[in-house]
């Protein structure tokens, strides 16, 4: 295995976050339904849900945010990093009691309450980066919280559900790649600690240079124009298939709205699309998935960021020799 060397862009004083900083990107890294917002806003005008039995408030969304970035700090200390970006999706509307009988055109700001069910963040380290062919990576971390997965009609010290994750951003086009081993998809905590510990032993476990390793070489393989069709075709098939026989198939998350999206880009995408021969190679694929990616909403995100590095993955090793492959078949 070829050595892999992250680039360190050390300051000689670390750039501090301030966590009620606005920070604005001219692009995101998940479209569908979601809004965006910052800490200041979350802290300053959120409600937060409580456990219906003893009235204990559960895990809220500023809290997750700042645990992270305590987690962050201590472990990159001479790094610069970024304000987190956060995404919001599914507000939980309400009024205040001396409000309860008014119309909801007649409502005051300071008489409504809201807080939002779902939940997503992103913290970039930019002076953490590699550049695979063409586009620079930047290491990324964050996480995701969807309230629906809570039993908020327990008491205060049953599990709380959360998703953390740790990979790379492409700056070309903000799309996340993360992989299995930087992933825990269905976290369970009683407390902030719990949730601090767990974050602690996923970054200090990841291995970056690996998992740059494994991008890398997807630039290495490419599709014909007709084994691309050929995948398109398998893909939309697949959702289809009865259960017996999707037995010893790759598993694919992605959706026909999110495979529209492929096809187009492959033809129009300004840095991912087909070569003038019609081939593409897999790098550029992994990426058409994680652009489609950005179109599911929060609480599949990065399930499907996951499955779209594991299915190229796939690709790959079918391309290699070393496994067949249905959806090129």
């Amino acid at each position: 295995m070829e050595q892999l060397l992250i680039e360190h862009s050390h300051n000689t004083q670390q750039s501090s976050l301030h966590l009620n900083e606005e920070f604005i990107e001219s692009q995101v890294f998940i479209d569908a339904n979601t809004v965006q917002s910052t800490l200041h806003e979350i802290k300053g005008s959120h409600i937060i849900p409580v456990f219906v039995k003893d009235n204990e408030t559960a895990i809220s969304h500023a809290e997750f945010i700042e645990a992270t970035n305590d987690v962050v700090n201590s472990i990159y200390t001479h790094e610069i990093i970024k304000p987190p970006q956060i995404r919001l999706s599914h507000p939980i509307k309400g009024r205040v009691p001396e409000a309860r009988s008014k119309p909801a055109c007649e409502l005051t700001e300071k008489e409504k309450t809201l807080y939002y069910e779902r939940m997503m963040f992103i913290i970039e380290i930019p002076s953490i980066k590699d550049n695979i062919d063409g586009s620079e990576l930047s290491l990324t971390i964050g996480g995701v919280k969807a309230y629906s997965l809570d039993n908020l009609y327990a008491k205060k010290g049953t599990d709380e559900h959360f998703k953390l994750f740790i990979g790379f951003k492409n700056k070309v086009c903000t799309n996340l790649c993360i992989w299995t081993d930087g992933y825990i998809g269905d976290l369970k905590v009683k407390s902030i600690g719990q949730l601090k510990a767990c974050m602690y032993s996923l970054i200090e476990s990841y291995n970056a240079n690996f998992h740059l390793f494994g991008l890398r070489t997807l630039a290495k393989y490419s599709l014909t124009e007709s084994q691309f069709v050929s995948l398109i075709g398998r893909t939309r098939l697949y959702q289809y298939l009865p259960s017996v026989e999707r037995r010893g198939i790759p598993q694919l998350l992605f959706g026909d709205n999110q495979l529209a999206v492929i096809c187009k880009d492959y033809y129009k995408n300004s840095s991912f699309c087909r070569n003038v021969d019609g081939s593409i190679n897999l790098w550029k694929l992994f990426n058409l998935f994680t652009e489609a990616n950005k179109s599911s909403y929060i609480d599949s995100f990065l399930d499907r960021s996951v499955n779209a590095f594991s299915f190229v993955e796939n690709i790959k090793s079918a391309l290699d020799g070393k496994q067949f492959n249905w959806y090129l078949s």
